[in-house]
C-alpha cells in the first residue's frame, strides 16, 4: 500500500543459497559461455585430428588425379577426377592385366599418363589386324577385351611380337585409334607406376568405383616381385 513489499518465503522452505558457504551457485549466461568454450575447443581438436588425416590418406594411399585426354575413352573422360591407390607403388595389392593405372611417363618423367596394363612381365604380345596375342607358358591366346568401343577401335594395325621383360608392363589406351602408348614408345619401368584407378568423384553425377575389368582368358606367367621404388608425383 505504501510502496513496502513483502519479501517472499524460500521455495524450499526455509533454507536459501546463502545459508551454505560451500554451495555453488552458478548463473546460466556463465554456463552457456563455458560450454560453447569447451565445444569450440572439442570441435577445433576433431578438426585438426582430421585433417591430419586426410594428409596422411593422401600422402601414403590414394592421390586424387585428373584425366586429360581421350585415350581412355569410354572409360574415363577428359576432364574427370579420380582417386588413384597409392599402395599399388608398394606391390598391395599386385598389378594385374586390366588394371588401370597411372604412370611417369619413360620418355619423360615429368609427365605422367593413364593407361590399361595389357602385357605382364614374361609375356610376348603381338598385334595382328587389330587384336592382341598373348605367348604365355607356351601359349598363344587373343586377348578377349569387352571394355572396347568398336567405334574407336577401327583400326588394324599390326606389331610384330615384342617381349615383355621382367619389371616392365605393356600398356595401352582403350582408345585405340587416338592413344599414344607401349606400341610407339615402349614398355612401362615397374618402378615408374605409382597408382591404380580407384574411385571417380567428379563429376559427382559419374562418382564411382572404378572396378577391375573380368578376368582375362589368358593366364598370367610366373609372378615377379615389385622390388625397386622411387618417388612419386602427380598424373595428367
Amino acid at each position: 500500500m505504501f510502496g513496502i513489499r513483502k519479501r517472499r518465503a524460500p521455495l524450499f522452505g526455509s533454507v536459501a543459497a546463502e545459508d551454505d558457504k560451500d554451495i555453488e551457485v552458478q548463473r546460466a549466461r556463465d554456463v552457456a559461455r563455458h560450454s560453447l568454450w569447451a565445444e569450440s575447443r572439442l570441435l577445433l581438436r576433431d578438426l585438426l585430428f582430421a585433417l591430419m588425416f586426410a594428409a596422411l590418406l593422401v600422402v601414403f594411399v590414394v592421390q586424387p588425379v585428373k584425366v586429360e585426354g581421350t585415350s581412355m575413352l569410354p572409360r574415363l573422360h577428359d576432364g574427370e577426377r579420380i582417386f588413384v591407390n597409392k599402395l599399388i607403388y608398394y606391390g598391395l595389392p599386385e598389378l594385374k592385366r586390366g588394371d588401370i593405372v597411372v604412370f611417369w611417363f619413360p620418355d619423360d618423367p615429368s609427365k605422367s599418363y593413364i593407361k590399361r596394363i595389357i602385357g605382364l612381365p614374361g609375356e610376348t604380345i603381338e598385334i595382328r589386324e587389330g587384336r592382341i596375342y598373348i605367348r604365355s607358358q607356351g601359349r598363344e591366346q587373343l586377348l578377349e577385351e569387352p571394355y572396347l568401343d568398336a567405334q574407336r577401335n577401327l583400326s588394324r594395325s599390326n606389331l610384330p611380337p615384342r617381349e615383355v621383360k621382367q619389371h616392365y608392363y605393356f600398356v595401352m589406351g582403350d582408345n585405340r585409334d587416338a592413344s599414344s602408348d607401349s606400341r610407339i614408345w615402349g614398355l612401362v619401368p615397374e618402378k615408374y607406376i605409382y597408382g591404380k584407378a580407384l574411385f571417380r568423384y567428379w563429376p559427382l553425377g559419374s562418382a564411382s568405383f572404378i572396378s577391375h575389368e573380368p578376368e582375362s582368358n589368358v593366364p598370367p606367367p610366373a609372378s615377379s616381385n615389385r622390388s625397386e621404388t622411387d618417388e612419386a608425383g602427380d598424373e595428367q
